[in-house]
């Protein structure tokens, strides 16, 4: 099939991409010349399993191009995709500014009956919107369709997801829309629901939420544990095993991050406040995670009578391993409260970035887990990356001025903890060791 994908950003990319490695004419239309110039020699503009080799493959095969012409795009294709950014402002409120562009950017090209699909994470109601804006735009009603098909990708598995998800969301209003969309993911052999435009662009929202109410949940009882002497694995392990609950998204830590749960859950209880509901629990899992990723310095604030002058070494920048996204990482609100405290800072990260440095020039950024730990007061562990998991005790004791860590992920073995005689081990719900 003929597809336009509008963005090269994170979804559009792997979108583009996956849906020329399935055989179809994929144009990818992106406006920023940096990262054009890059996606067509063949360089990623982002870190992602698989990626590298699959953009090699779809030039290779010329199933996808890129191009900064939009009135191109759009005329030689069928299957418009919007995959712009949507961000959120400060009022919580998600800004689809973006999207609006696009549709007064497409609309004088649109002279044939075009399915065009909004890939975004919008609000309820913005499909409506679009066929108005549209319409205004003097583009004919039986020209247009417009579906809504958010997507459902975890960073780091994306491609992965793509291909193999659990789910397919179409929400369209008409026959002919929902024929083109079931043809085009005909080949996924993934289960498809289809449901009206409110409720696909509901889903993706409630999806996001709900997990990020099993996160906050699983921190408050770890929370708790660690006042009362429970073991937060245990429990989670035991959570797990009723089938009603499963074990996912129960790892208790200091908090999500990413592009997806702070910015979706917050939009959803917009949302629900601009349609006069109240989602309490929505509010309350981001009240929790506010102040669950910023709990180690807490801790650290309580070790010790002052801050001031400490070096703190931090491992693990990104949000989650396996990518290099920073976005709403707790890492952020970590230092940011840190150098308020005067403290120096050591930080460690196989992906670091220049976004993070351009943020934070005060710190300084090494390239070995082990040099990050010279002469530090204390560490934190935000990040689990897989080569912290192997870190020698024995080695940061050594290393550190004072051993203290605190164990942001529970990674590290207790047993093992105790006998590097480490002076001060704090972990999220699994107890802490003094010595």
């Amino acid at each position: 099939m003929n597809i336009c994908v509008i963005g090269a950003g994170y979804v559009g990319l792997i979108t583009a991409l996956c849906f020329g490695k399935k055989g179809n004419k994929v144009i990818c239309v992106e406006k920023d010349l940096y990262k054009l110039d890059m996606l067509k020699k063949g360089i990623p503009t982002i870190f992602e399993e698989g990626l590298d080799q699959l953009l090699k493959e779809c030039l290779n095969i010329n199933s996808v191009e890129f191009t900064q012409d939009i009135a191109l795009g759009i005329e030689s294709s069928d299957i418009i995709f919007v995959a712009v950014g949507t961000p959120t402002k400060e009022n919580w409120d998600v800004d689809i500014e973006q999207v609006e562009n696009v549709i007064s950017l497409i609309s004088p090209h649109i002279d044939k009956y075009k399915t065009i699909v909004i890939k975004s994470t919008v609000p309820v109601g913005t499909q409506k919107y679009i066929k108005s804006k549209l319409l205004e735009n003097n583009v004919s009603q039986e020209y247009f369709d417009v579906v809504s098909n958010p997507e459902f990708l975890r960073e780091g598995k994306a491609i992965y997801d793509f291909f193999y998800g659990d789910k397919i969301v179409i929400g369209c209003e008409s026959q002919k829309a929902e024929k083109v969309m079931r043809n085009l993911y005909e080949s996924f052999n993934i289960k498809m629901v289809i449901t009206n435009p409110e409720t696909a662009e509901l889903i993706k929202y409630t999806s996001n939420a709900f997990l990020s109410v099993k996160i906050s949940f699983i921190n408050e009882i770890a929370n708790l544990c660690n006042e009362v002497g429970a073991d937060i694995d245990v429990i989670a392990y035991a959570l797990g095993l009723d089938k009603r609950i499963s074990p996912l998204f129960l790892k208790a830590g200091i908090g999500y991050g990413g592009s997806c749960f702070p910015k979706d859950t917050k939009a959803l209880v917009k949302i629900s406040e601009n349609h006069h509901c109240d989602l309490k629990i929505v509010k309350a899992t981001v009240d929790v995670n506010e102040i669950q990723r910023v709990l180690p310095v807490k801790i650290l604030s309580e070790h010790y009578e002052s801050l001031e002058g400490k070096t703190i070494a931090i491992l693990g920048l990104t949000f989650k391993p396996d990518t290099d996204d920073i976005r709403e990482a707790p890492s952020l609100y970590i230092i940011e409260s840190l150098l308020k405290n005067k403290v120096k800072i050591r930080a460690y990260d196989p992906m670091v970035t220049k976004e993070i440095k351009n943020m934070f020039p005060e710190i300084t950024y090494v390239h070995d887990m082990y040099e990050c730990l010279v002469d530090s007061d204390a560490l934190i562990i935000c990040t689990e990356w897989s080569e912290f998991y192997n870190i020698d005790l024995n080695k940061v004791r050594e290393l550190m001025k004072e051993s203290v860590i605190i164990d942001g992920r529970n990674i590290l073995d207790i047993k093992k903890v105790k006998e590097a005689n480490i002076k001060a081990y704090y972990s999220v719900g699994k107890g802490d060791i003094q010595n």
